[in-house]
């Protein structure tokens, strides 16, 4: 009988051992795989991960990253780790574009500042001129809030590119503001750089919490996995987002440490 597993795969670092493990328990409860791992790394994710990822014996590893979108990692080195799983691997797609995280992304807002037509909404995202996929995600999600919210409007901008988070307040159309950071776990990034460089101590801007371990979250990753199940017992290949040369995908833990369950 073949015999399958999920992975979960990420960058270790604030809060974030703790959010994956908290998806992959619930995961796990609901039988999504024979069995789920997940594994975290620092900086090299072939030197860091080797070891553990060779230790999953299963016919078939559906490896997901939990990253928002597609990064250079995900893009390149995280595949050649997973090269290192003895059996199929099959990449998932980051949770990126599913729907489901537009409703994590409203309710974090709505938590901090109730939606109304004189509050303008903004996500943060990573951004990165040459993996393109932060952008497209973060503008997907904007699209989708100014459809289907009560915010004045949804806005973007980016750590690393133009429209900057230094430019948010000044991009607005109102004076009032919530912004939500497009990241899934705690780090310096979300607890340090963007509150400094959003001048939160100025005031009129609200600061929501990343999507963590919100219970629609462990939904979209159940959804891509059944996604990708589907699609290899139809013709033996995963589906990777346009543009990807993404091989397999990653995850994250805390310590680079791989956790059978």
């Amino acid at each position: 009988m073949t015999s399958d597993a999920l992975l979960l795969i990420g960058r270790a670092g604030g809060n974030a051992r703790t959010v994956i493990e908290t998806h992959a328990d619930r995961l796990e409860r609901r039988g999504v795989a024979d069995e789920v791992h997940t594994v975290t790394y620092e900086h090299e994710p072939v030197r860091e991960l080797r070891r553990q990822l060779k230790s999953i014996d299963a016919d078939r590893v559906y490896a997901l990253a939990t990253w928002i979108a597609h990064t250079a990692d995900t893009v390149r080195d995280v595949p050649a780790a997973l090269a290192a799983v003895p059996g199929a691997v099959h990449s998932c797609e980051p949770l990126g574009r599913n729907p489901a995280v537009t409703d994590v992304l409203l309710d974090r807002a709505s938590s901090s500042m109730p939606a109304s037509e004189d509050v303008t909404l903004v996500l943060i995202g990573l951004g990165s001129g040459s993996v393109p996929h932060q952008r497209r995600t973060a503008e997907y999600h904007a699209a989708r809030i100014e459809e289907r919210s009560a915010y004045g409007e949804a806005r973007t901008c980016y750590l690393y590119q133009n429209p900057t988070v230094e430019c948010a307040r000044y991009a607005a159309s109102s004076d009032r503001m919530v912004a939500v950071p497009l990241f899934l776990a705690r780090s310096d990034v979300t607890e340090e750089r963007i509150p400094a460089k959003l001048e939160l101590n100025r005031g009129g801007v609200a600061y929501a919490d990343p999507l963590g371990d919100h219970p629609r979250v462990t939904a979209a990753i159940q959804g891509e996995v059944q996604r990708q199940r589907v699609l290899v017992r139809g013709d033996g290949a995963s589906s990777l987002d346009a543009g990807t040369t993404t091989r397999h995908p990653i995850v994250s833990d805390g310590e680079g440490e791989s956790v059978r369950r």
